[in-house]
C-alpha cells in the first residue's frame, strides 16, 4: 500500500497523477481492490499506478472520473501524464503539432506516428524501448487524438514505397497497418501518397522531415535524428522545404493511385498468412 506522504505530487506528472488518485480514492473511503472491482480492474493494477510503476491510460482515467465524480479530472491530467512518456527532444515538438493547422510530411521508414496502428507502433517502440513498452505505446496512441478533435488539422503524408514493404511487427500486423491507411482515405482532411522506387532520385533523400502550418505562427520545420528533433522557422529553410515538398507531392502517386498500390501490396505481400499447419489463409 503506498503511503500518500511518500509521494511527491511535484515530481513529475505521473507522481501529481499518483497523488491524485491516492488521495481521492482514500477520500472516497475506498480501497485499492474496492476501487479495482468498481472500475473493472485489479487492486494491484491502481497499486501499480499508485507506486507510478504503471502509466494509466486514457481509458483508466475516464472511468477514474465516472467511479470517483471528479469531473473529468483524472481525463485531463493523463494528457500531460501521456505526453511526459514522450522523449523529453520530442516533447516540444508534439505540443507544436497538436497547435497545426496543417501538417505535412515525408516518410521514408516508418508509417507517420499519427497514422500508427497500436501493434505496429508496439513493434517500432520493442526494438530500442521494450522496458517503457506500454507507456511509449499509450503515449503515441494519445497524440493520434488530434485527428478526431472537433477540428482536425489537414495532414498531408508522402511515404516512400519502402515503408508498404518494410514488414514491421509480422505479416498480420502490416496487413491491418495498411488495411488502416485505407481506411482514412474518406476523410477529406486528410491524404496519402506513395513515392514510387521509379521516381528514382528525390528531394527526401536526405530522410523524413515534417512541415507544420499555424493559423497565427510561423510554419516550422521538423526532423530527426536517433535520439534528438530539430524544429526551425528559418524562412529559408521553410522556403527549400516546402518547394522540395511540393515536388515531392508532384513525383508521388495521386491519393487513388497511392490507395491502389497500398491494397496490391497489402494483399500480394501481406494477404495469405499459413496457419500452424502449414494451409494459407487470406
Amino acid at each position: 500500500m503506498v503511503n500518500i506522504r511518500a509521494l511527491d505530487p511535484s515530481a513529475s506528472p505521473l507522481d501529481y497523477y499518483a497523488y491524485e488518485l491516492c488521495r481521492l480514492r482514500e477520500a472516497a473511503g475506498l480501497k485499492q481492490p474496492q476501487l479495482g472491482d468498481i472500475i473493472y480492474c485489479s487492486g494491484s493494477l491502481i497499486g501499480m499506478i499508485e507506486n507510478t510503476k504503471r502509466v494509466p491510460t486514457r481509458d483508466f482515467s475516464e472511468r477514474l472520473d465516472a467511479a470517483l465524480g471528479t469531473d473529468g479530472h483524472f481525463s485531463r491530467l493523463v494528457g500531460l501524464v501521456l505526453r511526459s512518456q514522450l522523449p523529453h527532444w520530442f516533447q516540444a515538438y508534439a505540443e507544436m503539432e497538436a497547435r497545426a493547422t496543417f501538417i505535412s510530411t515525408f516518410q521514408c521508414q516508418l508509417v507517420h506516428g499519427l497514422l500508427q496502428t497500436e501493434a505496429y507502433a508496439r513493434a517500432v517502440f520493442g526494438v530500442e524501448s521494450p522496458d517503457a513498452l506500454d507507456a511509449s505505446v499509450a503515449a503515441r496512441m494519445d497524440r493520434q487524438r488530434v485527428l478526431t478533435r472537433e477540428s482536425p488539422p489537414v495532414l498531408w503524408v508522402v511515404l516512400d514505397e519502402a515503408v508498404l514493404l518494410r514488414e514491421i511487427g509480422g505479416k498480420k500486423v502490416m496487413r491491418d497497418q495498411l488495411a488502416h491507411l485505407l481506411s482514412l482515405r474518406d476523410r477529406p482532411w486528410l491524404e496519402v501518397q506513395v513515392l514510387p522506387f521509379s521516381a528514382g532520385q528525390h528531394t527526401g533523400m536526405a530522410g523524413s522531415f515534417t512541415m507544420l502550418r499555424f493559423e497565427d505562427d510561423p510554419d516550422i520545420h521538423y526532423s530527426e535524428s536517433n535520439d534528438s528533433g530539430h524544429m526551425t522557422a528559418n524562412p529559408q529553410v521553410i522556403k527549400e522545404r516546402s518547394v522540395g515538398y511540393a515536388r515531392l507531392q508532384a513525383e508521388a502517386l495521386s491519393p487513388r493511385a497511392s490507395a491502389k498500390l497500398i491494397a496490391r501490396v497489402m494483399e500480394e505481400r501481406y494477404g495469405k498468412q499459413p496457419e500452424p499447419d502449414g494451409r494459407a489463409v487470406a
